[in-house]
């Protein structure tokens, strides 16, 4: 997976609650409570040294004997602040997680992800929508992709609506340029966005192997200018689409990924469910039928059970797992 910058020291551990205990017996002065917290917290979620800590001065909570203090992770561009408890008597510090079950977080998720004008695989008002944040330059979006289309399309595609977001990582000095080409070619015709994704993501290292950056920005021009004349484009507008990279959508993309905690590439979300990197395409099926079973919608006729099969699984036979 192409990954960002992660501060993954409380995101990958806590569904509820966890403890750490501080090991002091009296009110400890305020620089050294604070060192100890922060070495506790390096210890517990691997914080690495270029991530520097800053943490609150306590201040009463809702919970009896207990404070609330924040902590604010900082690297590489990125800053996450955490609420913790921490005892009144100095030795736990708790971090809890409160759920909010008046609301379908998937659905939370959906509606912060903007899929107004973006090309659509499939049937564009499928009530499931597979949604990939891509990166033109990233070697496991093109794994992905492979694994996506065209076998899940053809499966699935009049059930499911395919998207692709804009997500350019640092590091890949012509993904940007990728993505505004394929998106001066979407404004036109969505088949020739598609069709560009499919050659570039087949083709990265050919991209790649051009002689300096400006060479690999020509190549990418090249190639969607001849779809320009495959799809009956107007050139003009196209031509002046492509001199004028203007990446404003590409940047809105990267802002919204980054609001839903996407760090690296591909990430990729099923009605809200999120997957990170590549996933097997076993995988991917168990999730859409889930996703199509949730929203009332039938499967394809491959994913259907066999009726000797459901009628097995209700046999008395014990199941000894394999």
């Amino acid at each position: 997976m192409c990954r960002r910058f992660l501060v993954s020291c409380c995101r990958r551990t806590i569904l509820f609650f966890s403890l750490i205990s501080l090991g002091c017996s009296a009110q400890l002065p305020p620089q050294e409570l604070a060192q100890r917290i922060e070495r506790q917290l390096r210890v517990t979620y691997s914080v690495p040294p270029t991530v520097k800590l800053a943490l609150s001065s306590p201040h009463p909570s809702e919970f009896p004997n207990y404070d609330t203090l924040s902590v604010t992770f900082e690297g590489d561009g990125q800053k996450n602040t955490y609420e913790f408890l921490i005892s009144k008597d100095q030795k736990t510090l708790l971090r809890m997680t409160r759920m909010d079950l008046s609301k379908d977080p998937y659905l939370e998720v959906m509606k912060k992800i903007s899929t107004e004008g973006r090309p659509v695989r499939g049937n564009a008002s499928a009530k499931v929508k597979v949604i990939s944040y891509d990166d033109l330059q990233c070697p496991y979006c093109a794994d992905m992709h492979k694994t996506l289309f065209p076998a899940l399309l053809n499966e699935y595609g009049d059930r499911v609506a395919f998207l692709y977001k804009d997500f350019p990582l640092d590091g890949h000095p012509w993904a940007i340029h990728a993505a505004v080409d394929a998106n001066c070619l979407g404004a036109q015709n969505s088949d020739a966005y598609w069709d560009f994704v499919d050659y570039v993501h087949a083709h990265r290292d050919v991209v790649s192997a051009q002689k300096g950056l400006e060479n690999q920005f020509a190549a990418l021009d090249h190639t969607a200018l001849a779809d320009a004349d495959k799809f009956k484009l107007d050139n003009s507008k196209l031509d002046s689409c492509l001199k004028a990279q203007k990446a404003e959508t590409v940047m809105q993309s990267l802002k919204e990924g980054d609001a839903l905690g996407v760090n690296g590439t591909p990430t990729v979300f099923v009605n809200g469910q999120k997957l990170d990197g590549v996933r097997p395409i076993s995988e991917i099926r168990a999730v859409l039928d889930s996703a199509l079973e949730q929203a009332g919608v039938p499967l394809p006729s491959s994913r259907a059970r066999p009726a000797s099969a459901a009628a097995s699984e209700r046999s008395d036979d014990p199941k000894i797992p394999r």
